[in-house]
């Protein structure tokens, strides 16, 4: 399942989070260019795991690697992304995306003595599993059986489920204290607000003429503020950003629609396909045709 974003870039993510808030994930870097996703964020905690490949997992301004058998804990309401920097095939990247309710409602002694602690806590943004500690080794464990029990689903699951998410949550809890710490001051914490506003108007006005002025306007910064937070979250400029959003949405086009190359340059707002299919071939090393033909 590819992964789908709001115009907030707030994934979206399928699960009742009055039912059971929990969704689990597998094989999305299959269906994304370069095996690279998009930052994005989202309320609920995260937790995916390299099966294969190196990952380069990206929270807000860090750059973590995962080899294959590390597990990443994501906090809640942080940008983060990812890309497959090694192997053959795309990394299957198993992930949970989940509510603190899944362990004990909001309003519980449990959620507010426990989980309330860690979803706001500000300077542990992520927590590491490494499979060479041995210390992670029954985390990443038990990271595994919830995967296996969110595929096969067999009876009594969600109390499977629930009962692996708490003992995840108490290991963290118990070990608070020695997990390294990230400083995030306000300033930082303002950089990822005013990145979060400016992406959330490139993912909503991508198809029409978006200025730099624009860009830095959705965030009310000037442009020289709005290039240093985009170099210092994406190493790139807020218009790169733009053109790579434009072909992100191009290839997904490209592949699973029939629209001609000219109706995909148009509704990705580039002024011409000379210049769409240029961009495209610089960014994937092959053009939009030779995608559309050999599936690429």
């Amino acid at each position: 399942m590819p992964i789908i974003l709001d115009h907030q870039l707030r994934e979206q993510i399928n699960h009742d989070a009055a039912v059971f808030p929990i969704t689990y994930f597998c094989d999305e870097l299959a269906s994304l260019p370069n095996w690279a996703g998009p930052l994005h964020w989202h309320p609920d905690f995260e937790i995916a795991t390299a099966v294969s490949g190196v990952l380069d997992f990206q929270v807000a301004r860090q750059h973590i690697i995962l080899n294959a058998g590390d597990s990443i804990f994501v906090n809640g309401n942080i940008l983060h992304g990812i890309k497959q920097l090694s192997g053959n095939i795309p990394d299957p990247v198993p992930n949970i995306v989940f509510s603190g309710a899944m362990i004990a409602p909001e309003t519980s002694a449990v959620y507010q003595k426990y989980i309330q602690p860690i979803s706001r806590c500000d300077t542990l943004p992520f927590v590491v599993f490494n499979q060479k500690n041995s210390w992670h080794d029954e985390v990443n464990r038990i990271v595994n059986q919830v995967y296996c029990l969110m595929d096969e689903q067999s009876p009594c699951y969600e109390m499977a489920v629930q009962r692996e998410l708490s003992r995840i949550f108490e290991y963290i809890f118990s070990n608070f204290d020695d997990f390294p710490k990230s400083e995030n001051t306000r300033i930082q914490i303002n950089t990822q607000i005013r990145i979060q506003k400016m992406l959330s108007y490139i993912h909503e006005h991508y198809a029409e003429a978006v200025t730099l002025e624009d860009i830095a306007g959705a965030a009310n910064i000037s442009r020289s503020e709005a290039g240093r937070c985009f170099n210092t979250y994406m190493g790139a400029s807020p218009v790169d950003a733009l053109i790579k959003h434009r072909l992100q949405v191009a290839h997904s086009l490209i592949q699973d629609t029939t629209l001609t190359l000219q109706e995909i340059s148009d509704s990705c707002g580039f002024h011409s396909v000379h210049y769409f299919s240029r961009q495209f071939r610089r960014i994937y090393g092959y053009t939009p045709g030779q995608y559309r033909i050999l599936g690429k």
